[in-house]
């Protein structure tokens, strides 16, 4: 936007040039055409056409332009007319600019003109900008910024004003990262700390985008890798949110194992889940628990995982503890993957055993493949799903999901199922696992 040019009505040539121009109504719609053609070209100059004009339109352009116009209903003046006719009125010492600049009570710039000011405004607020997080976490990032062109970041605004808003929150939220104090927050308690409002940062907001894009340049800094988000595509912004130390979901987002001991940062044991694997009881974690967990140790370095939750109940009744096993309880959460990359760090082996439907399978091919340590099916053979065969139909648009399984471990079993399109389950076999 153009600043609001202050030039006074500096003698009586201004006012009358003013008076004279105000009282015709077809100048205004050419003054306005050559405000236009300024601000494209940069200077004074193109062509502007008045269509549909009246009778009084005609004797007004007639009388400054000295040209008979006379029947006419279109008007083609070119600039090189207007400011000859400008210099041969009474108005003489005024200029085309000038007269444009008198009217419309602004500066006139052209678009590259404005673009320069615009551009060279942007980089001192960036040295600003800059000065004032010295220091901090954020300075680096606001050197990046500063210094490379051809970074996009569209979520600032398009507004000089709006630019510098959102580069402050996006340095302030750099530098209020949970992980920094080893710690996890909310988001909605993190978005009231940084902003003053917990609904900030929700999906949808520019803010909310600005958060990601803080949190996806930190973790790249650290050289964090987002742990196989490909797999678990759905999982990509909480695990990225996780690694800064913000938790999107805890309520519905957590894991249910048994006979497993933890280590917290510190290497000490975790007391409470030492005290689960001493009754030999089963234990439903929250996400904000297994945050300040380093790694996890099963009994004999093994875990045995079952898709289903009343599997997973006679397991850990019948094993009290003496074997460690983990209840996925259909898609994976957040949780489970975060436990499962605890248990890489020691090396743990995995079993695991889904139910025999064309969901169950992916499922298992996923978790082998995110898995960077040894992994291995649990009774999953077409063997033990012909055992598990239920009256269960399965659509053909389900039937589909198949021609996504790609295990040699799995091919057999997704074959059978192609045949009889019918699912199995875990609970008709449940013997097998005990």
């Amino acid at each position: 936007m153009k600043k609001k040019w202050n030039r006074e009505l500096q003698n009586s040539l201004d006012r009358d040039c003013m008076a004279y121009f105000c009282e015709r109504p077809v100048f205004d719609r050419l003054l306005c055409g050559f405000r236009e053609k300024y601000e494209s070209y940069g200077s004074f100059s193109g062509t502007v056409s008045l269509r549909n004009l009246t009778l009084d339109d005609i004797e007004d352009l007639e009388g400054f332009f000295q040209k008979n116009f006379h029947g006419q209903k279109s008007v083609s003046i070119s600039a090189s007319r207007f400011e000859k006719a400008l210099k041969s009125s009474r108005f003489g010492e005024i200029g085309s600019r000038d007269l444009l600049e008198l009217y419309f009570q602004e500066e006139m710039t052209g678009k590259k003109e404005q673009k320069q000011k615009e551009a060279e405004k942007w980089r001192q607020a960036l040295d600003e900008i800059r000065q004032f997080y010295e220091n901090t976490p954020a300075e680096k990032w606001i050197g990046e910024f500063s210094s490379d062109s051809k970074i996009s970041f569209k979520e600032l605004g398009s507004t000089l004003e709006e630019k510098i808003k959102n580069m402050h929150l996006a340095a302030n939220i750099l530098n209020a990262l949970p992980y920094r104090q080893n710690k996890c927050e909310y988001l909605a308690v993190f978005a009231a700390v940084v902003t003053g409002n917990p609904h900030a940062f929700d999906q949808g907001t520019r803010e909310g985008q600005i958060l990601y894009r803080m949190a996806l340049w930190d973790v790249k800094k650290r050289g964090i890798e987002i742990e196989r988000s490909d797999i678990f595509p759905s999982m990509q912004k909480q695990q990225l949110y996780f690694s800064v130390g913000i938790l999107r979901d805890d309520i519905s987002n957590y894991a249910m194992v048994s006979g497993m001991n933890v280590r917290k940062k510190d290497g000490s044991l975790h007391a409470g889940m030492e005290g689960f694997c001493q009754e030999g009881d089963m234990v439903q974690v929250p996400l904000n628990v297994i945050a300040s967990w380093e790694r996890a140790e099963c009994a004999d370095n093994v875990m045995y995982i079952v898709e289903n939750p009343s599997v997973y109940a006679l397991l850990c009744q019948k094993w009290r503890g003496k074997r460690s096993c983990m209840c996925m309880n259909g898609q994976p959460r957040l949780s489970s993957l975060i436990v499962l990359d605890l248990l890489s760090k020691s090396d743990t082996r995995i079993y695991y055993a889904g139910d025999f439907d064309p969901e169950g399978l992916l499922i298992a091919q996923k978790l082998k493949n995110y898995y960077p340590g040894d992994f291995e099916y649990w009774h999953m053979s077409e063997e033990m799903y012909l055992k598990s065969r239920s009256q269960e139909a399965i659509g053909e648009k389900r039937m589909k999901i198949l021609d996504r399984i790609t295990d040699k471990n799995l091919i057999e079993t997704a074959e059978a199922i192609r045949r009889f399109k019918t699912a199995g389950y875990q609970e008709n076999i449940w013997s097998v696992y005990l």
